[in-house]
C-alpha cells in the first residue's frame, strides 16, 4: 500500500477513532421496543439511570412498542453508528424472522452486538382448579385429557411459545397454543381461571403464586434458577428438557466501532452490577450477567439459536 494510500486510510479512519475516544458528548437513546411497564421497560429505566452517572450524559430510555417489537428495533438499525441510539431487547430478536416474512432487517448482519445484561428464569404456571401440584402429575392429566389444555403466552415466536412446543414433543402430550399481545392480558385471563395454564417470566407468575392464584410448577431453563432455588426444573420430570436461557441484552446498529462497543459494553456490566441496580432487578425477578464481553455475548447467540431452529423445524413451523 502506498504511503498516499495509508494518510487517506488514516484520514478517513480520523473522525470515527476521534468520535470513539470523546463518547458521548451528548444525550444517549436506550430504545425500548416494548410498551412502559413491562420486563424490559423494568429492566431498561434502572440501568439507563446508572449509565447516565457513569458516562456523564443522559441516557433516555425511548418507548417503541409495535409490530412484534421491530418497530422500535428497525428505528435503531437506522440509526447511525455512533453510540448514541442503542436497543434492549431479549433473544426473541433471533426469533421474529422464523414467525413472520415481514421483518424490515436482518437479525444478525443489521446489528452488533454489545452485552448480555440479564436474564430471567421463565415459569409454566397452573391455575389451582386444574388439580395437580408438580410437573409429574400434570403430564398425567395432559395425557387422560388430550383436548383439554391450551397454555398462554406473550405471543407466537416467544420463547414461551417454543417452551410448550418442545414440552408437547418431548413428552408426548397435545397443548394448544394461545398467544396473547404481551404478559398483563395473559396473566389477567391466567387468574380469572380463562385458561388452565401460562409460560411466562418469573416476573409475571411470583406475585400471583405467591398468593395462591397460580401454581407455578416448573421453570423452562435447564437448570434451577439463583432467584428460585425451590422450584424445580421440567427437564428433572422430562430428562433433556431444556430451553435456552431467556437473555435480555444490548444492540446497536451495524459497524459500530469496536472502541465505542467496548465502552458501552463495559459501562452496561458496571450499571447492572452497581449493588442498588443489582438489589432493584433481583427484586424484580432478574438474575444479572454482565460478566461477557461484546465477542463473547455474540459467540453465545449462534449456540442459543441452534436449539430453537430444532424445535422449529421439528414442528413444521413456517413464517406467515
Amino acid at each position: 500500500m502506498s504511503k498516499f494510500k495509508v494518510l487517506g486510510y488514516l484520514l478517513f479512519l480520523a473522525p470515527i477513532l476521534s468520535g470513539a475516544q470523546t463518547f458521548p458528548n451528548k444525550p444517549m437513546r436506550m430504545v425500548v421496543p416494548y410498551a412502559a411497564g413491562g420486563a424490559v421497560d423494568v429492566l431498561a429505566r434502572p440501568v439507563a439511570q446508572r449509565m447516565s452517572e457513569l458516562l456523564g450524559e443522559p441516557m433516555v430510555v425511548d418507548n417503541r412498542p409495535g409490530a412484534n417489537a421491530t418497530l422500535g428495533t428497525d428505528n435503531v438499525a437506522r440509526s447511525p453508528a455512533d453510540g448514541y441510539s442503542i436497543v434492549l431487547t431479549s433473544i426473541v430478536h433471533y426469533l421474529v424472522p422464523y414467525f413472520s416474512k415481514n421483518v424490515p432487517y436482518d437479525t444478525f448482519k443489521d446489528f452488533t452486538p454489545i452485552a448480555n445484561i440479564a436474564v430471567t428464569p421463565n415459569i409454566l404456571a397452573v391455575h389451582p382448579s386444574l388439580g395437580v401440584n408438580n410437573m409429574k402429575e400434570f403430564i398425567e392429566y395432559a395425557k387422560k385429557n388430550p383436548d383439554k389444555l391450551f397454555y398462554g403466552t406473550t405471543g407466537v415466536g416467544s420463547t414461551h411459545h417454543l417452551a410448550g412446543i418442545l414440552l408437547a414433543q418431548m413428552a408426548h402430550i397435545n397443548i394448544e397454543h394461545l398467544p396473547y399481545k404481551g404478559g398483563n392480558p395473559t396473566i389477567t385471563d391466567a387468574i380469572g381461571g380463562q385458561i388452565p395454564m401460562v409460560i411466562l417470566t418469573s416476573p409475571t407468575i411470583l406475585p400471583y403464586s405467591k398468593t395462591g392464584k397460580l401454581k407455578a410448577l416448573a421453570i423452562i431453563e435447564g437448570k434451577r434458577s439463583k432467584t428460585l432455588p425451590d422450584t424445580p426444573t421440567i427437564g428433572e420430570t422430562v430428562p433433556g428438557y431444556a430451553i435456552p436461557d431467556l437473555w435480555f441484552g444490548v444492540l446497536g446498529p451495524a459497524g459500530m466501532n469496536k472502541t465505542l462497543v467496548d465502552k458501552l459494553n463495559l459501562s452496561l456490566r458496571q450499571a447492572v452490577n452497581t449493588p442498588e441496580v443489582k438489589q432493584k432487578l433481583e427484586a424484580f425477578g432478574f438474575e444479572v450477567t454482565g460478566t461477557a464481553n461484546a465477542t463473547e455475548f455474540a459467540g453465545s447467540l449462534q449456540s442459543d439459536m441452534e436449539v430453537f431452529k430444532k424445535i422449529i423445524v421439528t414442528a413444521n413451523i413456517k413464517p406467515e
